[in-house]
């Protein structure tokens, strides 16, 4: 698993540019005074899938250990859960359950902050999917999710049992997803905007990201390159900034001009999002640590 890990990332690094000696980026505006993120933890396999709980509280994935661990506001570490299902990529819904991508069955759950675990998806038209990869939930309820093809050692097929590699949306209360794009290579990272009017989705397998309008069906159109840069995971601040990983983070302005670079002193950054009590801390997985920045600006989830 681990060997397989290191292969991606290494495939991944070699398709994104170096940004970080870019003199027109400007990380005053957005970073509060740190150099540099600051190291929670190096204790970890692959860590992935931040996501923040209604109260500021960080949980995200040690994927190949099959754990999910929570950082909170006190500054804290803990183990949350073991036997996750392989869970990945995390959100939380309105009523502050999580809501995972978990491969080891292709399926995705639903996690209540006591430990229940309930089923939401598990087949699409009676077939495995890809690998539940990231999510986005949109207000209704709906979820947006990204299956890409990774294939796992804990799985005994090694073709993916539906042709394509696919964006998904599972409408609120729906036991049946339906595809909203199957135009990418490789999708990967997702995030919304909060007015739901916007969903951007990064093509890792191409190294580009695109910005599509989001329908009052759910359904997705007008796809727009937003930028060429592919992405393992996607978060957004208050000002519309868009935050890609890969070799460090990227900052994108909502105009898809880079505005900002985050070195991390790890040889992947896989995924981001914003905690705290005042949703102003950066909280980033990276390979095998958890790193924190503070930030001036907010985000939205």
């Amino acid at each position: 698993m681990k060997n397989m890990l290191l292969l991606f990332c290494c495939m991944a690094m070699a398709c994104l540019p170096a940004f970080a000696q870019d003199a027109a980026f400007d990380n005053d505006s957005l970073v509060n005074g740190a150099i540099a993120p600051a190291l929670v933890a190096k204790q970890f396999s692959f860590t992935e899938g931040p996501a923040v709980d209604k109260d500021g509280n960080i949980f995200f994935t040690d994927q190949p250990n099959d754990r999910i661990w929570k950082y909170g506001t006190d500054g804290k570490l803990s183990l949350f859960m073991e036997k996750t299902g392989r869970s990945n990529g995390l959100y939380f819904d309105a009523a502050n359950n999580i809501i995972s991508c978990a491969d080891e069955r292709d399926q995705l759950l639903r996690i209540s902050l006591s430990g229940k675990v309930d089923t939401l998806l598990s087949l699409y038209n009676g077939k495995l999917l890809n690998g539940p990869n990231d999510l986005w939930i949109d207000k209704p309820g709906g979820i947006y999710f990204t299956d890409p093809f990774y294939a796992r050692p804990y799985w005994q097929r090694t073709e993916p049992d539906i042709p394509g590699q696919h964006v998904y949306y599972l409408p609120a209360g729906s036991q049946n997803a339906v595809v909203v794009d199957s135009s990418l290579v490789k999708p990967n990272g997702i995030a919304g905007t909060p007015d739901g009017k916007y969903l951007y989705v990064a093509d890792i397998g191409d190294n580009k990201t695109y910005r599509f309008s989001i329908n009052e069906d759910g359904s997705l159109g007008n796809r727009t390159l937003f930028t060429e840069q592919g992405s393992d995971g996607i978060t957004l601040d208050e000002k519309g900034n868009v935050y890609l990983t890969g070799r460090g983070v990227t900052v994108y302005n909502p105009a898809g001009q880079k505005v900002a670079y985050i070195p991390v002193n790890e040889g992947w950054t896989a995924n981001l999002c914003f905690g705290g009590k005042n949703r102003n801390v950066l909280f980033i997985t990276a390979s095998k640590a958890v790193y924190t920045l503070p930030m001036r600006v907010k985000g939205i989830e």
